[in-house]
């Protein structure tokens, strides 16, 4: 398969930010089919990105229908099933973006429908393709931090609410920071955890501060009037082998302690953050040490290779390896789905004030 043909649904600001920029970078990809709501954005992107002759639509049915290998699925996090699922169904393969839905059952869905149609499904968390997570798994996977029992997942803004698209929108986005941001960190902790079986989970979510006309937020205004998600969430889980997950998330907070798609582990050999760079801690021959390895690539003058450090880029490679067959998926969709029941039971926990324990 010395070459595939893909399709992109949904043309907005993650199209354009990470998928598309990164797609163009990989030999032997063409990009022949370009999908939104909006006609003018299809056109444009196809214009910009796209092979001569690639089709232009509005309707996604029209993509699945394609002779395409696979199908980008960027669009709202309420489309992310239906036509994930239809792309599944029509012998596709799918890279879908985060979050993987807005329900556990839709999730679920997708990932029924990968098994039925033996193609790939990945989601799109990239974080899990930056240097400081690829090193930190490695240390996990070897065994250096020994038995995980603690852990906190950080998605913190101070004032960075999305103002643009429909990132307020609680019918098309499935909720605010935690279903946004929040699911990057979530996933990067279970990933480093390598533990994907929750027992209980309990959680809160606040409305504070999106009345604010003020709020010297980083994208400017928003109207309070249709900030229909939450503005911040936190949640609890206790996984089925007693270890503990702290998942905090913000799109506005009033705090200093900043930074997003971030984990804090510890174990009973080691532990390690993210807070200031990647650091592992631990105690060696009697003295406590913290140590800080050196990330960057490159090492000789005037050149540094960023091919390995760009995490989107890192990503679409490994998603277009995968269906060559030469590379399993980082992502696996199964892990993806515990990320979306877990934050479902956070969501339902707010709701109730009561812990909602998995089966």
């Amino acid at each position: 398969m010395s070459s595939l043909k893909a399709a992109i649904v949904g043309l907005g600001g993650i199209a354009h930010g990470k998928h598309l920029p990164a797609l163009v970078k990989i030999p032997g990809l063409e990009l022949v089919g370009f999908c939104d709501l909006v006609l003018e954005r299809a056109q444009e992107a196809a214009k910009k990105y796209g092979q001569p002759g690639a089709k232009v639509t509005t309707d996604y049915r029209q993509v699945v229908s394609m002779d395409v290998d696979i199908v980008y699925v960027l669009t709202t996090n309420n489309a992310h099933a239906e036509i994930s699922i239809a792309a599944l169904q029509a012998g596709k393969n799918v890279l879908c973006e985060k979050p993987m839905a807005v329900s556990s059952a839709e999730a679920k869905a997708m990932v029924d429908a990968a098994k039925r149609s033996g193609k790939i499904l990945a989601i799109g968390y990239q974080n899990r393709f930056r240097p400081d997570s690829r090193y930190l798994k490695a240390l996990c996977q070897e065994g250096e931090f020994g038995d995980i029992y603690f852990a906190k997942a950080l998605a913190v803004r101070r004032r960075a609410v999305p103002t643009w698209g429909s990132f307020l929108s609680e019918e098309k986005q499935g909720g605010g920071p935690l279903i946004d941001i929040g699911t990057h960190a979530l996933d990067l902790t279970l990933w480093m955890m390598d533990n994907y079986r929750p027992r209980s989970a309990m959680g809160s979510t606040f409305h504070k501060l999106s009345g604010d006309p003020h709020p010297a937020n980083a994208w400017g205004p928003w109207d309070p009037s249709t900030f229909t998600v939450e503005d911040s969430a936190f949640g609890m889980v206790q996984m089925d082998n007693g270890a503990t997950i702290l998942l905090e998330s913000s799109w506005a907070l009033n705090t200093l302690q900043i930074g997003e798609a971030q984990t804090i582990l510890c174990g009973t050999k080691a532990g390690a953050d993210m807070l200031d760079g990647l650091r592992i801690n631990g105690e060696r021959l009697g003295k406590l040490y913290t140590f800080k390895p050196e990330l960057r690539s490159g090492g000789a003058a005037f050149f540094e290779s960023d091919s390995d450090d760009d995490p989107g880029l890192a990503e679409a490679r490994n998603f277009v390896a995968a269906v060559k067959g030469e590379a399993q998926p980082v992502v696996k969709p199964e892990q993806a789905l515990v990320v979306t029941q877990i934050l479902e039971a956070i969501y339902e926990s707010a709701k109730t004030g009561q812990p909602v324990y998995f089966n």
